[in-house]
């Protein structure tokens, strides 16, 4: 009898044991998990945003610092998810195309042009040095040629030509931004690079490099383009409104070609520098190529706030004479 006792008390502690031991078990898996050390995923405070390779980046400033946002995409991409404000806001600049849907008409467009590999340009260990070309007659008698070249890429805007320029504009040509309204033909290997105004500029740039079929916009076009379909660039919508508002910072209605080139290059290059912006020495805005006494009407319509643009960039970003140097 005193051993069956002795066994049935050991059996209830044992059973005792056995519960504590499930309890603390249950208990430490109902914790949440930690790591034992947590590697932060975002670089320090003070820690450069954009990463450079060269000697001396335009990214390594308090100017750049205060507009420059890392996450936004310049590149359209075909799986791009475009902000929907952003959208509607880029959608009232320059109304066309009602009744259609932005998705269906970029996804028809990739149908023609080449997708990017990505909606921001690939990282590299190369110091990326890049030349913003714009068209005003300041160019004229500058001698930049040589300068403007020795970057590995040159960006051009609109209607811009070199042939009969080439001492001062250079002749090397890597991307050519431009719009419906402002298009021209482009050598081998050169990125065409589009700034849609608007939705139907999308459409355009599908059917200048294939069926033709577009003529017209608010004016009319060139129906074909000489391009390739591999090298072509959008710009996100949404870069437009990034721009308008934290680099112009609301003035104008909207960033012209000229900001946009900049600000574009400002994401995809570690050294910018600036050619042939604003006034010539005579205060007259035309560009290099002609004598256009109405060159500078856009001044007045309000569209585009061209003095504080110029105000925006700072002196190291403007070439002013061909050593490079702003002038005094």
């Amino acid at each position: 009898m005193q051993r069956k006792r002795k066994l049935y008390a050991c059996a209830v502690f044992c059973a005792v044991l056995l519960f504590i031991i499930a309890a603390r078990i249950m208990q430490k898996w109902a914790r949440p998990w930690r790591p034992a050390a947590v590697v932060p995923e975002t670089p320090p405070t003070g820690a450069p945003t954009k990463p450079c390779p060269c000697a001396s980046c335009v990214a390594k400033s308090e100017w750049f610092d205060r507009h420059f946002e890392p996450s936004q995409q310049p590149i359209l991409a075909e799986n791009s998810i475009i902000d929907p404000l952003a959208l509607r806001w880029w959608l009232a600049l320059q109304r066309s195309a009602d009744g259609l849907r932005t998705t269906d008409v970029i996804q028809k467009m990739f149908r023609v042009v080449s997708a990017p590999a990505g909606d921001r340009p690939v990282p590299s260990r190369d110091c990326r040095r890049c030349a913003v070309v714009g068209n005003s007659g300041n160019l004229l008698h500058s001698g930049y040629g040589p300068q403007i070249d020795s970057h590995s890429i040159v960006i051009r805007m609109n209607k811009a030509t070199t042939v009969g320029f080439e001492a001062d504009v250079g002749n090397r040509t890597t991307h050519h931004f431009m719009y419906p309204e402002s298009a021209v033909d482009l050598g081998p290997g050169v990125h065409l690079v589009l700034l849609p105004f608007k939705l139907r500029d999308l459409q355009w740039v599908a059917s200048a490099l294939s069926t033709g079929e577009i003529k017209m916009t608010y004016m009319r076009v060139k129906d074909r383009v000489k391009a390739d379909k591999d090298k072509v660039i959008v710009v996100n919508p949404a870069f437009f409104k990034y721009v308008h508002e934290k680099w112009t910072e609301h003035h104008g209605r909207y960033p012209s070609t000229g900001m946009l080139a900049i600000i574009f290059a400002l994401h995809i290059c570690d050294e910018v520098s600036v050619f042939g912006y604003g006034a010539d020495q005579q205060g007259n805005w035309h560009h290099y190529w002609e004598n256009n006494h109405y060159a500078g009407a856009f001044r007045k319509t309000g569209v585009h706030n061209a003095e504080f643009e110029m105000k925006l960039l700072p002196p190291c970003l403007i070439c002013s004479d061909p050593s490079g140097t702003q002038e005094p």
